[in-house]
């Protein structure tokens, strides 16, 4: 990888003053590197164990359309995981009253019970929160 020159205009104990293009190309570089690291480590883990089981553990395009649209994450992560509502609520040890709820979104559904859900799906808890304001 080809680091780029910067040259400093002008510096303090504080800061660094650069060009906006020696800044931008900086930027680039980084991004490129943080790319191949992450397909780096997706190829590892393909490695490890197995294009199936990787897959399984990723939303597809499809499903990504579905929570765009405003399908609740959870809702999402069960079907994938072939489970009725009956069957995480049981694994999660929760109602399934409650997962009925937070699925419809007639809940938010607390940080406790989010956990106990993630955990029963395989996924991390940010894979169950739903953006309630759009992102910039």
């Amino acid at each position: 990888m080809n680091l780029p020159t910067l040259q400093i205009i002008a510096e303090t104990p504080e800061t660094v003053t650069v060009r906006r293009a020696d800044l931008d190309r900086l930027i680039d570089v980084a991004e490129d590197a943080l790319d191949i690291a992450a397909a780096r480590r997706f190829e590892a883990e393909i490695g490890e164990r197995g294009h199936s089981a990787v897959l399984a553990d990723m939303l597809g395009v499809d499903e990504l359309e579905r929570i765009w649209a405003g399908e609740h994450p959870l809702r999402i992560w069960r079907e994938k995981r072939k489970l009725t509502q009956r069957a995480l609520s049981d694994l999660a040890g929760v109602s399934q009253s409650y997962l009925a709820e937070v699925e419809s979104a007639r809940k938010p559904g607390s940080v406790a019970g989010l956990r106990r859900l993630a955990a029963a799906l395989g996924v991390q808890v940010d894979d169950l929160i739903v953006e309630t304001s759009p992102r910039e």
